[in-house]
């Protein structure tokens, strides 16, 4: 079964502007996505995230380095370089999925532990249900043979664009309809939505299980 997805990225330019955008590359309406924030490492963008519930942030296990580096996230914002209306929220918890290797992009998959508010310009997105794994942007076989050894079809998920991933969007959702499937993995290192090499993300329907494990031991 194949679907149109819409990859809803964090794209921050040398101007710091937060750009909500999807494949093709129009810039989203002021806050008509509620749920991305953006993960900073000393009040610099790092990474994209997305809120799945008012207590966690998903982005990319690679966005994180590893202790003493202490990431924040914004939420509610719009454009960095403006003084709007926005929260940063401590980050109390750093949860990376427990077999994500450092040197490599498999389970590239992380929850960050906050408390935000929740309001119009906050929000969370939908996961996947159970069951919901069938989705798919290319071709499996296409995409093992443009990135090799690097791609799992049981952990990720493929797809081009204009306007896709491009440097500080990892972390960010692939989102079909209203739910996230994806987040934001790796893509080619030369060219942003390199036509030779799709963008590959980490496939959420994958890591339904650990991701409610962790979420039912902190309730």
């Amino acid at each position: 079964r194949n679907e149109n997805c819409v990859c809803v990225c964090v794209s921050i330019s040398l101007s710091a502007r937060v750009n909500v955008g999807i494949v093709n590359g129009k810039q989203a309406k002021p806050h008509s996505r509620p749920y991305m924030v953006s993960i900073q490492n000393s009040f610099k963008h790092t990474c994209g995230g997305f809120l799945i519930s008012d207590e966690f942030v998903m982005t990319a296990a690679h966005c994180w380095k590893g202790y003493p580096n202490i990431l924040t996230v914004v939420v509610g914002a719009h454009d960095l370089r403006k003084s709007e209306i926005s929260d940063r929220v401590e980050v109390k918890s750093y949860i990376p999925h427990p077999y994500y290797p450092f040197c490599l992009r498999q389970n590239d998959i992380m929850l960050l532990r906050e408390k935000v508010k929740l309001n119009n310009n906050v929000k969370w997105i939908s996961l996947p249900k159970e069951g919901d794994a069938n989705m798919t942007t290319i071709n499996h076989t296409v995409c093992q043979h443009k990135w090799g050894s690097k791609y799992l079809a049981s952990q990720m998920i493929c797809a081009h664009g204009h306007g896709g991933s491009c440097k500080g969007d990892s972390g960010g959702p692939l989102v079909c309809g209203n739910t996230a499937v994806g987040v934001t993995s790796f893509g080619s290192s030369e060219c942003c939505n390199s036509p030779k090499l799709p963008n590959v993300y980490t496939k959420i329907s994958a890591y339904l299980p650990w991701i409610h494990q962790i979420i039912r031991n902190i309730k």
